[in-house]
């Protein structure tokens, strides 16, 4: 059983903590109003506003579309300095095998700077393992970058990933986790069992970027605020 929050024995620091980033996937949602963006705020204010009360957010638009250098320093300058950007890679390239687009890719999203999180390369359900795609890619990544790999297909489980993350994974030679949490509802209970789980981790150095499933209701950013204050 994992330990909770409160039997663990393992108190979180500044330190820890400025290694923890908890937040939701996406953050334009003008259904979030008026429970966590005010009433009034305007969709151009959203980030600006997330980024009040939550240190990071996962980027799920540059799956579809790679945006401009302008747009991505725009959603940077909405930002404090430590809030980061995790960056799902585009579908063209872990959809349509189109790995010769990550260099590309790398050097666009680098215009976050210093908000920049890891890279979230998320490979479809469709997809079995094939390792010479899996080498062609690590052989592109930009070695300066942190990335996640998120397999849908079974066959991928036991696929070498050296330094890069697993998504969900809890162990392993990557220096930060990747965590997509999906089964909602999430009550006290559940977000005490999960600070447990991650304040280990932290206490060792490990950074650790989570992010919950984004819904109608704003219940994303709820737990996520709430899991940081367990932590």
């Amino acid at each position: 059983m994992a330990p909770s929050g409160i039997t663990s024995g393992i108190v979180a620091t500044d330190r820890t903590l400025a290694a923890l980033h908890v937040g939701t996937s996406g953050f334009s949602y003008a259904s979030w109003k008026p429970a966590f963006y005010p009433a009034t705020a305007k969709p151009r204010e959203f980030l600006r506003l997330y980024a009040e009360r939550l240190t990071t957010v996962e980027l799920n638009a540059t799956f579809y579309r790679l945006p401009s250098e302008e747009q991505l320093h725009s959603w940077a300058e909405q930002t404090p300095p430590a809030f980061r950007f995790a960056v799902k890679m585009t579908q063209r390239i872990t959809h349509g095998g189109r790995a010769e687009l990550i260099p590309t890719f790398c050097e666009r999203v680098r215009s976050l700077g210093e908000r920049l999180g890891p890279i979230l390369l998320q490979y479809p359900p469709s997809r079995p393992r094939d390792d010479g795609l899996l080498r062609l890619t690590l052989d592109s990544l930009d070695p300066d970058l942190c990335y996640a790999f998120e397999f849908r297909h079974p066959s991928w489980a036991d696929a070498e990933l050296g330094p890069h993350a697993r998504v969900g994974a809890l162990e392993g030679e990557a220096a930060f986790r990747y965590l997509r949490l999906r089964e909602s509802p999430y009550d006290e209970a559940a977000l005490v069992a999960w600070a447990g789980r991650l304040r280990p981790l932290l206490a060792q150095g490990i950074e650790v970027f989570a992010y919950f499933k984004h819904e109608h209701e704003p219940t994303a950013p709820a737990y996520a605020e709430r899991l940081r204050q367990l932590i």
